[in-house]
């Protein structure tokens, strides 16, 4: 099966308040493109399943328009949130009191059945918070370790929460610009290889006692080569990064949990991902690049079919 997710970050913003959603009304745009998707099919498409990560204010509409469809119009098609909060509500315990915060038990209530977890944004805001106490994790290599460490034990936390709710979790990994060095094999494949086990055994603890059935991607996020001008990487170093991920996942977990290229997935680039033999799939953010940046299903089923060519 190879999972294609697409992660519809600040389409909930107009673009007149600054955001990327090309309608005044950012409800009516989602439930057109929910619309759209299962209409066109994608998500029938044979050993593929497709999935929407959606911000807060889009996930009630969105769903409210896929209800209208039976399974089987809108085949392995789902929809997700962006994340849930590391505590949760329980009988007899904390009611809700985590205002600002997003509970695994008020997605799962909502009957949503993915949340996305440790995505590059996440790590980056909470190393921020982190970075506001002690100015030295910017400067010094312990710090920021010790910082990143303790990222890995709030994400860990987020997860186990969302399996707890019984959903399936997509996982980001990846290392920074600072964090893989120069372009040496030699020199960058251990530094790589340090920071991507960390992140996979510290971030994932324990989920081997509580997985069950639900299902645990990896989505693989080279940082150091997303944005305007940057070069991503080629299909060489993202096999490197893939097997490695798989190797890890079978000395600890006893099993391969799937791998997504998270850098990413456009259609120049979806056929020479496909080949790479350890990744499952790819996690899609616009379909447009060119002002004015944006997202169209048209674009999207065309990515995806250059996927699974």
């Amino acid at each position: 099966m190879k999972e294609i997710f697409v992660n519809l970050k600040r389409f909930d913003v107009p673009k007149m308040m600054g955001g990327i959603c090309p309608c005044d009304s950012p409800v009516e745009w989602i439930q057109k493109i929910v619309k759209e998707t299962i209409e066109l099919g994608i998500g029938k498409k044979k050993d593929l399943s497709l999935t929407y990560f959606l911000p807060e204010a889009l996930l009630v509409p969105a769903q409210t328009v896929k209800d209208q469809y039976s399974q089987e119009e809108a085949g392995a098609f789902a929809l997700g949130c962006q994340g849930v909060f590391r505590q949760d509500v329980k009988q007899g315990g904390n009611f809700g009191a985590f205002t600002a915060n997003r509970p695994a038990a008020a997605i799962a209530a909502l009957g949503y059945e993915w949340t996305m977890i440790g995505h590059s944004e996440e790590r980056k805001d909470k190393l921020e918070i982190l970075s506001c106490y002690d100015e030295e994790i910017a400067i010094c290599e312990k710090q920021y370790k010790d910082a990143a460490q303790t990222v890995e034990t709030l994400l860990n936390q987020e997860v186990i929460r969302a399996l707890e709710r019984d959903m399936n979790v997509l996982f980001c990994i990846g290392e920074t610009e600072q964090q893989k060095g120069g372009d040496n094999p030699k020199e960058y494949e251990p530094r790589v290889k340090e920071v991507l086990k960390a992140q996979i055994t510290e971030g994932l603890k324990g989920v081997q006692k509580i997985k069950g059935n639900r299902k645990i991607v990896i989505g693989y996020e080279p940082i150091w080569a997303i944005g305007p001008g940057k070069i991503p990487p080629n299909a060489d170093y993202i096999r490197f990064v893939s097997d490695y991920i798989k190797e890890v996942c079978r000395e600890y977990f006893k099993e391969e949990f799937p791998v997504v290229y998270g850098g990413g997935l456009k259609e120049e680039n979806a056929e020479e991902i496909a080949s790479v033999e350890s990744i499952d799939g790819g996690l899609v953010a616009l379909t447009k690049f060119d002002p004015p940046i944006g997202f169209d299903v048209e674009s999207l089923k065309r990515i995806v079919e250059a996927y699974v060519k």
